[in-house]
Formats: C-alpha cells, structure tokens, sequence
C-alpha cells in the first residue's frame, strides 16, 4: 500500500475482478487491520459505504466488532490482505451477518496460500474466496524470474504442504 504504482494494480484487479464476477457490493467491509486500507481504496473507488469488523469486540459501549453502519440485509463485499486459514475472514463475515443482519457471500484478497484449512472453513461458512494470486503462482514466478533456484523452489513446496513438518 506504500508503493502507489503497485496499490494501483491491486485495486484495478479488485475491480475487475468484482466485475467480472458481478459481485454484489452495496456495502465493502475491510478486516482489521491489513483489509481496512484494501477495503476503503475499494469503496472510495466504487462510491460505496464502507465498515470495518474488529478482531476483538470493543471493551466498552455496546462491544461490537463491527465499525460503520449500513441497511439490514445489504449485501457486504469483505476484502482481507492475504488468506492463510480464512479465520479472520469468516469472523469478520460472522460479525456482519449477526451484528448487521448482513448477506456476505464473498471474500476478496490480495494473496492466498490455498491451504485445505482455508477452504475448509470457508466451505463451512458459506462464503466463496476470491484471492488475486495464489502461493503457487508466486512461486512460479520467483523461479521463472530466477529470483530462487530449484532448491528454493523445491524448499518452498515443502513448506507448503507440511508448515510444521518444514523446519525439521
């Protein structure tokens, strides 16, 4: 998000995605904290409302988690930075369906690791990931651009499918 070229390209492919999808977005919903900035070039771009969902409720007030305001029932598009388990995820898309009586069915991200967990548990919340790029394609492309050899690559591999098991 520092680099305005780059934040540039990441939110012209939330867009297109959004489009080519034909997502509903009458509300955007950024997660705390790496989703909110995501979230509001979004909205800005779209000129839609925007909300934010905690990842703690608040110690005071009502305790709520989520920031904003909008209709019941709206359709709320979340954008999250990256997916590893989709655990903040479904908790920001739980919070908006019972704080907000919302319909969440989408989640966009910049990057997923495409682990089992993510699309386990986004399965069982009933919501579909719409990640930009995938652990795979970056890295494909770190290899192709010679940034890592067959060794990191291969090493790379390993960590992905058994995290724990890759420090041994």
């Amino acid at each position: 998000m520092s680099i305005p070229e780059a934040r540039d390209i990441i939110v012209e492919n939330f867009l297109k995605l959004i489009n080519e999808e034909q997502l509903p977005t009458e509300v955007i919903s950024g997660t705390a904290t790496a989703g909110i900035p995501w979230a509001s070039f979004v909205a800005q771009t779209l000129n839609t409302p925007l909300l934010y969902v905690r990842s703690k409720p608040k110690g005071h007030g009502a305790g709520k988690m989520v920031e904003g305001r909008c209709e019941h029932g709206q359709h709320i598009l979340v954008i999250e930075d990256a997916i590893s388990t989709a655990g903040s995820s479904i908790q920001s898309t739980n919070a908006l369906r019972e704080e907000l009586g919302a319909t969440v069915e989408h989640v966009l991200a910049i990057f997923s690791w495409d682990t089992p967990q993510s699309h386990e548990n986004a399965k069982n919340a009933n919501v579909i990931l719409h990640p930009l790029t995938h652990f795979e394609e970056i890295v494909e492309t770190l290899f192709a651009s010679g940034k890592i050899d067959d060794a990191g690559k291969a090493s790379l591999e390993r960590f992905h499918s058994d995290p724990e098991g890759w420090k041994n």
